[in-house]
């Protein structure tokens, strides 16, 4: 339980600082699958290949300290 607990206080603080630096990072949601829509004042934004990648990574991390317990 203890492993647990450690391992997400590091997920939450890896989150922390991407919210609080994550816009000094060039190519987060700025990705050609990003979907942008701009209407008059209305803005629709879903980062949908920035969330596959992201994805992608988590779950490299996960599998790579899955298999070192």
């Amino acid at each position: 339980m203890g492993r647990v607990l450690i391992l997400f206080g590091v997920i939450l603080i890896i989150t922390g600082l991407l919210c609080t630096f994550g816009a000094n990072i060039p190519c987060i949601g700025k990705l050609q699958g990003d979907i942008c829509i701009k209407k008059g004042n209305f803005t629709f934004y879903f980062p949908l290949a920035t969330s596959i990648i992201i994805s992608i990574i988590l779950s490299l991390i996960i599998i790579f300290i899955g298999r070192r317990q």
